[in-house]
């Protein structure tokens, strides 16, 4: 059995701002003070010398969070793409205040996001489907390298939603909502045919 808990990273000021951050790697998209505050919390909070590894997404918010979180144990740390943010294309970088006014068909106004069918307007856009498809690939390869052990996944929000739509299969993919920034959502994973969601979005106060 493999047990995955995957963290969202911390606040940046992309964030903080409403932008769709996308995989844009500059100053905007790293930690902020708030983020820093996050992280440092979630490691006093949530105690993770039970695990063996860490795997987190290249881009310099998941490392810092994920640098947060390894103070003082030192657990080898991975670096994998397929936990990369969802790319929204040509959107990245822009408020989703403003694609949410052009583009009212797109979104979804309760989430306050962008529904599935974005991509016919941002049309570099990864999909939805494509991001679950790469969450399932690194479920099942990992499970399988590592079959009895506990790891430490630093992603992004999206993309933790991904392992869960790729788990529950709902009919309404906008039936999830992203998780918080360093909130933490179980994975349990027997086998490539028998994995587990045993709780989402958990926010350790």
């Amino acid at each position: 059995m493999t047990e995955f808990y995957l963290i969202r990273h911390g606040q940046t000021d992309a964030n903080a701002l409403g932008l769709k951050q996308g995989t844009i790697n500059t100053d905007i998209t790293y930690l902020n003070n708030v983020g820093k505050s996050q992280a440092q919390n979630l490691a006093k909070k949530f105690d993770i010398s039970f695990a063996d590894r860490i795997i987190c997404s290249p881009l310099q918010r998941t490392q810092d969070t994920a640098a947060f979180l390894n103070d003082g144990h030192d657990l080898p740390i991975e670096l994998d793409e397929r936990l990369l943010e969802i790319s929204y294309g040509q959107w990245d970088g822009q408020k989703n205040s403003d694609l949410k006014e052009k583009y009212p068909d797109v979104f979804n106004f309760y989430w306050n996001d962008v529904l599935p069918t974005y991509t016919k307007y941002a049309t570099e856009g990864e999909s939805f489907e494509h991001v679950i498809s790469r969450a399932h690939d690194f479920l099942t390869e990992t499970t399988k390298k590592f079959p009895d052990e506990k790891i430490i996944v630093v992603t992004h929000g999206f993309t933790v939603k991904a392992f869960a739509l790729d788990i529950l299969r709902p009919n309404d993919l906008m039936s999830l909502p992203e998780p918080r920034n360093t909130s933490v959502t179980k994975v349990v994973s027997l086998s490539e045919d028998e994995t587990y969601l045993e709780y989402y979005n958990q926010f350790f106060e």
